[in-house]
């Protein structure tokens, strides 16, 4: 989890690669909507993520249910989107969280040489505007290698 930038798509796909476990990245489940929202530079409300989030939350309850690990990709921005996310019933250690915890120049940085993404740097203040630092995730130096990323997630989760 983490802000526009943080790395979450390239971070969750080297994860699963090294654990071979499945890769789903959140930013495929938006409608076309919000896409376009985003592509106009224009900030998702509450109410915009309100269905992705279910449909978020539908697919790790599945996950969960049927005995299946995943590595999702997810902005995860709030506390409530994150309680969103965890399925009902089910128990904090089941459902991990890692934030890339990024520095501001290293996000306007990357944001400013990415290419093929809908979301524009523009959208960057409105991010971590809403950001609220999670206190229940490993917490890792987003600005660090992807390998030593990895290395890091594997060792501190026991994966």
């Amino acid at each position: 989890m983490g802000v526009s930038g943080a790395g979450k798509t390239e971070i969750g796909r080297a994860l699963s690669a090294a654990i071979g476990w499945p890769f789903h990245d959140a930013d495929e489940y938006h409608s076309p909507a919000n896409i376009a929202k985003m592509h106009r530079g224009e900030a998702l409300t509450d109410a915009d993520r309100a269905p992705w989030l279910a449909r978020l939350h539908d697919l790790v309850t599945d996950a969960v249910a049927s005995g299946q690990h995943i590595v999702l990709a997810c902005s995860a921005l709030k506390e409530a989107y994150r309680e969103t996310l965890r399925p009902d019933g089910v128990a904090p250690d089941e459902v991990r969280y890692v934030y890339l915890d990024v520095p501001r120049e290293v996000l306007e940085e990357r944001l400013r040489t990415r290419h093929g993404h809908f979301a524009p740097p523009e959208l960057l203040d409105s991010q971590l505007a809403t950001l609220e630092k999670p206190r229940d995730a490993l917490w890792v130096d987003g600005s660090r290698t992807p390998k030593e990323i990895v290395v890091v997630i594997r060792d501190r989760l026991g994966v």
